[in-house]
C-alpha cells in the first residue's frame, strides 16, 4: 500500500511538476513528437537523504525534532496533514485549550474535531522543513502522525524493505 502511495505521489509530481512541454511540433503539418517529462525538484547542496528504519511492527516510526522538542510520529501517507495528539501538542507548548477545534476529521477511531496549527520547524533524521501545517486532534488519536503536509513537501520519499528514505 505504501509503495502504491509513493508511486502515485511520484507520478503526480512527474505529471504536475514537470513544467516541460510533452509534445513539440517541427511544423504545423507533422504529428507531435512525444517526449517523457522529468520532474527535478530543487535541492540544496547540503540536503542529504534521511533514513527511517522500519519498526518490528512493520510501520515506520519517526523521532522528529519539532520546534526543539522530540515527538514520536507514525509515518502515515494516508493522513492529509501532520496530526498531533493533545499530549504532544501540549509538550510542544501549544495552548490546546485556546485552539478552535472547528475542523471535522476522520481518524482510525472515528470522527473527531481538529484545530489547525503551524509548526515552525519539523526535522526528521535531518530532513528539515519550516512552517509545516498541522492539526491538533481533539481526541481519538493514539499517536501523532507524520502526514502529507510534511511528506508532500519533500523532493521525494521511498519505501524499501527495511527503511523509508526521505529526500529534502
Amino acid at each position: 500500500m505504501l509503495k502504491l502511495a509513493v508511486m502515485a505521489l511520484v507520478g503526480a509530481v512527474s505529471a504536475v511538476g514537470a513544467g516541460q512541454t510533452l509534445a513539440s511540433l517541427k511544423n504545423a503539418n507533422q504529428t507531435p513528437e512525444l517526449r517523457a517529462a522529468v520532474a527535478i525538484a530543487p535541492q540544496s547542496s547540503m540536503a542529504q537523504p534521511a533514513s527511517i528504519a522500519k519498526g518490528r511492527d512493520g510501520h515506520y516510526w519517526a523521532e522528529a525534532d519539532v520546534n526543539g522538542s522530540r515527538v514520536r510520529f507514525l509515518v502515515d501517507t494516508g493522513a492529509s496533514a501532520v496530526a498531533l495528539t493533545i499530549a504532544d501538542a501540549r509538550r510542544l507548548g501549544i495552548a490546546t485549550e485556546k485552539l478552535d477545534y472547528a475542523s471535522k476529521v476522520v481518524t482510525a477511531s472515528g470522527q473527531t474535531r481538529a484545530a489547525a496549527v503551524k509548526l515552525g520547524r519539523v526535522s526528521v533524521a535531518g530532513a528539515r522543513l519550516d512552517n509545516v501545517d498541522a492539526l491538533v486532534i481533539e481526541d481519538g488519536l493514539e499517536s501523532s502522525l507524520l502526514g502529507m503536509s510534511y511528506l508532500g513537501r519533500l523532493a521525494s520519499f521511498e519505501a524499501t524493505q527495511t527503511s523509508l528514505i526521505l529526500r529534502p
